[in-house]
């Protein structure tokens, strides 16, 4: 089972959506642009809330 770390080479913030990407073997851009869409079909504001308590949570690869 693969662990959920934050991306350091692939980010554009701070590197969930890269990190995602890496576990999915999937492109990140589109694993933004699903981000992105579900940010704004389910409201800004809890997209928002949800990013950055992931952002805090979820550790940067490489770091213990």
């Amino acid at each position: 089972m693969k662990k959920l770390f934050r991306s350091k080479t692939n980010k554009k913030i701070a590197g969930i959506c890269g990190g995602i990407g890496e576990i999915t073997n999937t492109d990140p851009t589109i694993i933004r642009l699903i981000v992105l869409v579900l940010g704004l079909v389910t409201g800004v504001v809890p997209f928002l809330i949800g990013y950055l308590i992931a952002w805090w949570i979820v550790p940067v690869a490489g770091q213990n």
